[in-house]
């Protein structure tokens, strides 16, 4: 897959286009639909698939209070789309220019000036352009006038609810880590690097990598199994997320115990799975109490995870 992060680097436009745009935070099984109708109709005539989105998120430009946590960090996303075989992904630049422009200059200026859009596959809730004023049936106008299709993608059930980033969002915030497989697809996960905590975990009998992490969206503070993947490695985990109440911290920490494991691994890269959320945060009376409970988490984490195989991206959106 080819990336694109700004429109001067398009000298010409493409040849018979297809395209969608939208945010895709998150990369769900709804946007997974709309991938797979993208790539077989880009296939089918000959021509290009291309995802258009913005960078950052519109939110994060035009209110930043409002703006919500977003499910994948930029490489994610970008390695969520490249998975479903697109061709060419535009990440044009958010900013107050792409904000105050008219719903038909945008069709005019950039997919159609720029792409040479030929058929367009959207959500049937998009909005765009100056005021979100552009809309279905304003582009299935503009299509009609002039010269290119215009494929309208309906709502995505999952569970009887609309598939929806938001939707994700809630199922993570409130510990749902399994709710929110079912929507996205793949087990909700994230990326970081190994740095030095405080040793407590060590000194109880329970080592533990401290994961610092770019990824803004966190399920609700609490344990949960887990697995790890460092390098071709893959080890099944108990994760803590949260301020660690029995000892009066206020940071929030993520930290995983890897079973039947001993080694160095600071300064490493892991990506780290969610499966099960184990229990919530518990301030206990003393640490004693608090190591029956982290050998009581472990012992249910061996148990969930004996059978457990992790699903990311590669295993799910090829189209």
């Amino acid at each position: 897959m080819k990336i694109i992060r700004s429109l001067d680097e398009i000298s010409r436009p493409f040849n018979n286009t297809v395209a969608t745009v939208g945010n895709f935070d998150g990369v769900h099984l709804g946007h997974r639909a709309i991938f797979r109708n993208l790539v077989k109709r880009a296939r089918h005539e000959d021509g290009v698939s291309v995802v258009c989105t913005f960078d950052p998120h519109p939110l994060k430009f035009l209110a930043p209070d409002r703006a919500p946590r977003l499910i994948n960090t930029r490489a994610e996303k970008e390695r969520l789309i490249a998975a479903s075989q697109i061709d060419i992904l535009l990440q044009i630049p958010f900013d107050h220019d792409l904000a105050a422009l008219p719903p038909a200059t945008f069709v005019d200026e950039i997919l159609l000036g720029k792409l040479g859009v030929q058929h367009l596959i959207v959500g049937y809730d998009y909005a765009f352009g100056k005021g979100r004023t552009g809309n279905v049936a304003f582009l299935r106008a503009q299509g009609i006038e002039k010269g290119f299709g215009v494929d309208v993608f309906g709502p995505v059930q999952c569970r009887g609810n609309v598939l929806s980033s938001t939707l994700v969002r809630q199922n993570v915030l409130r510990g749902d880590v399994e709710g929110a497989k079912h929507l996205l697809g793949r087990h909700f996960n994230l990326e970081g690097r190994v740095v030095h905590g405080d040793q407590r975990g060590k000194s109880m009998g329970f080592a533990t990598a401290n994961i610092e992490t770019d990824k803004e969206l966190l399920p609700l503070s609490g344990v949960y199994a887990g697995r790890i993947r460092h390098n071709s490695a893959e080890h099944n985990v108990v994760i803590n997320i949260g301020h660690k109440p029995t000892f009066g911290e206020n940071s929030l920490t993520i930290e995983v115990h890897i079973l039947d494991f001993k080694g160095d691994l600071y300064g490493e890269n892991m990506r780290v799975y969610f499966v099960k959320r184990l229990r919530d945060e518990k301030k206990f009376s003393d640490v004693d109490e608090l190591i029956q409970a982290i050998r009581t988490d472990i012992e249910r984490a061996r148990t969930i995870l004996r059978t457990c195989e992790i699903v990311e991206y590669s295993e799910y959106l090829g189209a």
